[in-house]
C-alpha cells in the first residue's frame, strides 16, 4: 500500500498542495487499507445518526444477544429515560393476562361475559378473552385519537367497561381484526375481577418486580390503559425482551410458561378474517397475543408503539432490541424498521 500512496504524495506536495488537500487525500487512501473497512456497527452508528432527526431528534437503541448488551446507541437519551410508550404496552399487558392463564385462574377460551355481565347485556359476553388478546373481539372502536379520548376521561375500569359495552359491533367475535384499545381493556377488567386487584397493583407483583422494572408502570391514573398507557424505559423493557427471547425465564427464575410464550407468538389472523382496521400492511405482517408476528418466517415478534418506539425479539438469531423515540409522523415507519432490523441482524452476525 506504502508503494502506493508515496508516490501520489510526492507528486502532490512538488505541486505546492495545501495542507487540507494533502489530509484529505490520506483519509481517502487510509479508506483502502486493508482492516480500515466500515463495520456493521459503524453502519448502524451512521444509520442512527442520519435517521434521528426524522425519529424525534432523540433516540437508543440497544441490542442483547447471550446474555450481554452487544450493542447500544444513544442520541440524547439514557438507560433510565422514562416515557410513555404507547402501543408497546400490548405486550406488557398480555404477558401479565398470561400470567392468570399459567396459574389456571382463567382460560383463553372463557367468554368475558362469565366475568363482566355488562357486556352480557349488551350482546358481548360471548367474545372470548382469546379474541381479547388479537383485536378479535369484533368491537368497533372510534379513530384512535378519539378513542384514548374517551378513555382518558374514564374514572374507573366499571366506568371503561361501560364506555366497551356501548360501542358498536362491525362482525362476529373472531371474524374481523380491528386493532384497538377495546380487547386489551377488557382483558384487563377481567384480571382485575378475578384476583380482586387492581390492574397496576397486579402488573407491579407479577411482571415489573420480578423482572426488576423498577421505572415501569402504567402512569397511576384514576384507570389503567393496558392498550397504551405504560411508562417504561430501555433498560426495563429490554428485561422483559429477555424474559420473552428464554422462553419466560429471567436470571432463572420463572415469570412465565414456555407455552404462554410460544402462544402469544402465533399468528392469529387468518386468510378468512376480515380487516377492520390496521396501522401496517397486513400482507408482511400478523398477529398474536399482544404482539406483532413478521411475516413470512414468523420468526420476528414486535409491537411498535404510536411515539416511535420498537421492541423486538429474532427467535431465529436469538436476540432482542429495543429502539427507543419520541415522535407520531412516523411517514415510512415500516421500511425505515425493516432497515434497522438488516442492519442490527448484520451486528448480531458480526459482519
Amino acid at each position: 500500500m506504502w508503494q502506493v500512496i508515496k508516490p501520489l504524495l510526492l507528486y502532490y506536495v512538488h505541486r505546492a498542495m495545501t495542507l487540507r488537500n494533502l489530509c484529505i487525500l490520506l483519509l481517502l487512501t487510509m479508506q483502502a487499507i486493508p482492516g480500515r473497512a466500515q463495520s456493521a456497527k459503524d453502519d448502524l452508528d451512521r444509520w442512527l445518526d442520519d435517521n434521528t432527526k426524522d425519529m424525534g431528534g432523540k433516540s437508543m437503541l440497544v441490542v442483547w444477544k447471550d446474555g450481554k448488551l452487544i450493542y447500544s446507541h444513544s442520541i440524547i437519551y439514557t438507560m433510565s429515560y422514562r416515557q410513555p410508550i404507547a402501543s408497546c404496552s400490548k405486550w406488557y399487558s398480555a404477558a401479565l393476562v398470561m400470567s392468570f392463564v399459567d396459574e389456571g385462574k382463567i382460560s383463553l377460551s372463557d367468554t368475558v361475559g362469565k366475568y363482566l355481565p355488562v357486556l352480557s347485556q349488551h350482546g358481548k359476553g360471548n367474545i372470548t378473552l382469546r379474541q381479547c388478546l388479537s383485536h378479535l373481539t369484533g368491537i368497533k372502536e372510534p379513530p384512535l385519537w378519539r378513542s384514548i379520548r374517551e378513555m382518558r376521561n374514564i374514572g374507573s375500569m366499571d366506568e371503561a367497561m361501560q364506555y366497551m359495552a356501548g360501542l358498536p359491533m362491525e362482525g362476529a367475535p373472531g371474524t374481523v381484526f380491528h386493532y384497538s384499545n377495546a380487547g386489551l381493556q377488557i382483558a384487563g377488567a377481567v384480571i382485575e375481577k378475578v384476583s380482586g386487584k387492581s390492574f397496576e397493583t397486579l402488573f407491579a407483583e407479577r411482571i415489573a418486580g420480578p423482572l426488576g422494572m423498577r421505572h415501569t408502570d402504567f402512569g397511576k391514573g384514576r384507570v389503567a390503559l393496558p392498550a397504551g398507557g405504560a411508562y417504561s424505559t430501555p433498560e426495563d423493557y429490554l428485561n422483559f425482551l429477555t424474559m420473552i427471547l428464554h422462553k419466560g425465564l429471567f436470571n432463572g427464575a420463572r415469570i412465565l410458561s414456555e407455552k404462554s410464550v410460544a402462544e402469544m407468538q402465533v399468528d392469529r389472523i387468518t386468510p378468512d378474517v376480515k380487516i377492520g382496521y390496521s396501522p401496517a400492511s397486513m400482507k408482511t405482517i400478523g398477529y398474536g397475543y399482544g404482539e406483532w408476528v413478521v411475516r413470512p418466517d414468523d420468526k420476528t415478534v414486535t409491537s411498535p408503539g404510536l411515539f416511535g418506539s420498537i421492541p423486538w425479539v429474532d427467535n431465529d438469531k436469538q436476540y432482542c432490541a429495543f429502539l427507543m423515540t419520541f415522535y407520531i409522523k412516523k411517514r415510512n415507519a415500516e421500511k425505515r424498521f425493516r432497515e434497522l432490523k438488516q442492519l442490527v441482524d448484520g451486528v448480531v452476525d458480526g459482519r
